[in-house]
């Protein structure tokens, strides 16, 4: 949260933490509604913004947040 307030604007950062939560409140509903990676078994990705991904993993009782990814990088520096 330190980085989005010292380096995006309000505007920005309201607009991503909205779409956190959408993301979020479907992942909650629907946890197998984002794709599972072909290469990392049970890893689902969600795509929160055109720039940024969020991984995670669904555990028995629980959703468990791997990481989040800027969409522009490198996705082999994709480190999981």
């Amino acid at each position: 949260m330190d980085y989005l307030e010292s380096e995006w604007s309000e505007k920005v950062k309201n607009g991503f933490i909205a779409e956190l939560d959408r993301s979020l409140d479907q992942i909650k509903k629907h946890p197998k509604s984002c794709p599972e990676s072909v290469e990392m078994k049970g890893l689902h990705r969600c795509v929160v913004t055109k720039q940024n991904s969020l991984f995670y993993r669904i555990r028995e009782n629980e959703i468990e947040i791997i990481t989040f990814f800027d969409n522009r990088q490198d996705p082999t520096s994709l480190k999981l």
